[in-house]
């Protein structure tokens, strides 16, 4: 498959789970990717380029979107992955952690945006895609500090898609339900009344599938808002 044959695209959180699964999925659509993430070692390997950067630290988000310019230019996509997931009842979460969840999974892909949105409006043209979750648009217990940075990065993606209308530039929230990723490794969820079992869980092959559906996209198509979910959680 190459219908990305020639385009470049930037993918945070590229280290594992969902981020991992959709370089790999751009990759293999053509694209030249440049994946980030803060274990990486840096230099190209086997096809990516691959840079480190603390993304909750907007300085190095700024040196990162000056150094893909220099390196591949403006991306035609770039893929919000990274983030930050807790799972605690409001009484157990310290002000600490709720910080940590803003600053992995609302103030990172606002320092994304800020860098690489107004050189892509420049282009006229583009992806600009954050993966936000379930928990953007339905409540449960124990989500208080990760619902918060969720919803707030709806938020976000929906004032950003008013601006952006009409540039060229497309912007896509997508909000998978529970994926099976090392992020469920300490909950444990297979244990716990009224979650979906890892076995039934959405893989991060299929998020990254939602991905590429979207860049894929004729230029007059805008998916602005695209839902997924294990059956058993319908």
């Amino acid at each position: 498959m190459n219908a990305l044959r020639g385009r470049t695209a930037v993918v945070t959180g590229a280290s594992r789970g969902i981020g991992a699964a959709t370089a790999a999925a751009l990759a293999g659509a053509g694209a030249r990717v440049v994946r980030v993430a803060r274990s990486l070692a840096e230099g190209n390997h086997v096809g990516f380029l691959d840079l480190r950067c603390d993304l909750t630290d907007p300085a190095q988000v700024t040196s990162l979107a000056e150094r893909v310019q220099a390196e591949v230019g403006t991306p035609d996509i770039v893929v919000n992955a990274a983030g930050a997931f807790l799972l605690r009842m409001l009484e157990a979460t310290d002000p600490a952690e709720f910080e940590a969840q803003l600053a992995a999974n609302l103030r990172a892909p606002f320092s994304m945006a800020r860098a690489f949105l107004p050189p892509m409006r420049q282009a006229g043209s583009g992806n600009f895609l954050v993966i936000g979750s379930v928990a953007d648009h339905n409540a449960f217990p124990e989500n208080a500090a990760y619902a918060a940075s969720k919803f707030g990065l709806r938020g976000l993606h929906e004032t950003l898609v008013a601006e952006y209308r009409g540039s060229g530039v497309r912007l896509t929230l997508v909000s998978p339900g529970p994926t099976d990723t090392a992020l469920w490794d300490p909950v444990d969820p297979d244990r716990r009344q009224g979650f979906v079992r890892r076995a039934d869980m959405l893989r991060p092959a299929d998020v990254a599938e939602a991905v590429l559906f979207v860049v894929t996209r004729p230029p007059h198509v805008h998916v602005d808002w695209l839902r997924l979910g294990p059956c058993s959680s319908s």
